[in-house]
């Protein structure tokens, strides 16, 4: 069955930095764009960044130029390094594989949270 899950969330200060990791497991982890997800108290859950299979990279636009995405399929992982961090960027990030902006697999992992607060 599908597992995510994710990793290296903690607080910082505002200005800060946090590596994110993702490890999936269940299915053929290469042949999947793969996105970070954000959900913040009181509000839906978004696509914050996605890496297609050939690497090419989106993001959202409030996290253009601070955020990068990358992926290792050998080791069936996805990360997220978020530099510059800002006080609205708290929330709880998951990743998934991507489809359409939409989380494909309904088996969410548990998230890691991300606070942001001086």
């Amino acid at each position: 069955q599908v597992q995510l899950v994710e990793s290296g969330g903690g607080s910082v200060q505002p200005g800060g930095s946090l590596r994110l990791s993702c490890q999936a497991s269940g299915f053929i982890f290469s042949d999947h764009a793969m996105g970070w997800y954000r959900q913040a108290p009181g509000k839906q859950r978004e696509l914050v960044a996605r890496i297609f299979r050939g690497g090419t990279t989106t993001y959202t636009d409030s996290v253009k130029g601070r955020f990068t995405i990358s992926r290792d399929n050998a080791k069936n992982t996805v990360y997220l390094q978020m530099n510059s961090l800002k006080p609205e960027d708290t929330a709880v990030y998951y990743c998934n594989a991507d489809l359409l902006g939409q989380g494909k697999f309904g088996s969410w992992g548990q998230g890691t949270q991300v606070t942001v607060s001086s």
